[in-house]
């Protein structure tokens, strides 16, 4: 009785490792093939649910359904007009068919590097053959000016590809060369692009040089204007003491004979009084200049001496 209850065991373990053997879950991100000493047998797996194989026999190679991601290395490309650039990209990318992806690549790795060689050498040719200006331009859209000294800047030639096509051109010539490995290359863009290191010292100095020239012809306009100014205010301040002094004169002028008039007025009215004013202050002024100890000779003409003469 105890040895057929080990024997039950035995049997019920060695059913449940063959049925655990005989099936594989797919989810919704996989998709797979089933290999029989390293070939393959029968067709790709891609629907979501339980699949069943040959225990021990059959072996599962699982492959991501999803877009995946290639990064390219940054490399130093010659465009047609000679220029040297670092370019910079990335790519996405799906695997079409799993079964022609694991005879022709195995697997992501081997795709990847793949995909190393075929994107890099159709980003070389297709740089090698277009102008730099293309490269880095999609439109023929003219500049926005937004400063008055921007409008001396020249306007860019027009390009006649673009960007944007090059990129288109890039696609298609790479998935004409992945047809036979079970993928597709979804979508290709150029992630960054700079000039090398001697090209771009170059192209800053010529950069920092055309802003000092902007710069020098703001000063120039400025001080130019800063001399306009000065002019004016110097011939408006002339202007304004000339009138100021015209103004002054006119108006001591007529001070000068409003006093004459009331001095003449004031003589006609008074004669008398005149005299004995000008006698008192010609009195004051002898006797405030002179004291006991002077002596002094006076001409027969003058008015010390005419008053002196009155008085006798």
């Amino acid at each position: 009785m105890r040895k057929n209850r080990i024997g039950y065991i035995v049997l019920g373990a060695i059913l449940a490792i063959l049925l655990f053997n005989s099936y594989f879950i797919l989810d919704e991100t996989q998709q797979a093939i089933v290999t029989q000493f390293g070939k393959p047998v029968g067709e790709p797996r891609t629907s979501p649910g339980i699949n069943f194989k040959t225990p021990f026999l059959h072996k599962v190679q699982f492959f991501d359904k999803r877009y995946l991601e290639w990064d390219g290395d940054k490399n130093q490309v010659p465009t047609k007009d000679k220029k040297f650039i670092f370019v910079d990209t990335y790519a996405r990318w799906e695997i079409t068919n799993p079964l022609q992806f694991f005879i022709r690549l195995r697997d992501e790795r081997s795709a990847q590097s793949r995909l190393d060689d075929i994107l890099d050498g159709e980003t070389r040719n297709a740089i090698a053959s277009h102008d730099l200006l293309d490269l880095v331009r999609s439109t023929n859209r003219d500049p926005e000016i937004t400063e008055d000294f921007m409008e001396e800047i020249e306007i860019l030639d027009d390009i006649t590809v673009g960007r944007d096509k090059i990129e288109a051109i890039v696609l298609q010539k790479a998935n004409e060369r992945t047809t036979d490995l079970g993928v597709r290359i979804l979508d290709f863009r150029f992630k960054r692009m700079n000039y090398v290191d001697e090209v771009r010292d170059r192209v800053y100095d010529r950069m920092i040089s055309e802003r000092n020239r902007i710069a020098d012809q703001f000063r120039s306009e400025g001080q130019g204007r800063a001399r306009s100014i000065e002019g004016n205010k110097e011939r408006d301040l002339a202007q304004i003491q000339s009138e100021a002094f015209k103004e002054a004169e006119e108006i001591k002028g007529k001070a000068d004979a409003e006093a004459t008039n009331i001095y003449a007025s004031a003589y006609n009215k008074n004669r008398q009084s005149i005299e004995l004013y000008k006698f008192l202050r010609t009195m004051e002024s002898f006797e405030k200049s002179m004291d006991e100890n002077t002596s002094i000779v006076l001409s027969t003409d003058s008015e010390f001496f005419k008053y002196l003469r009155k008085l006798n």
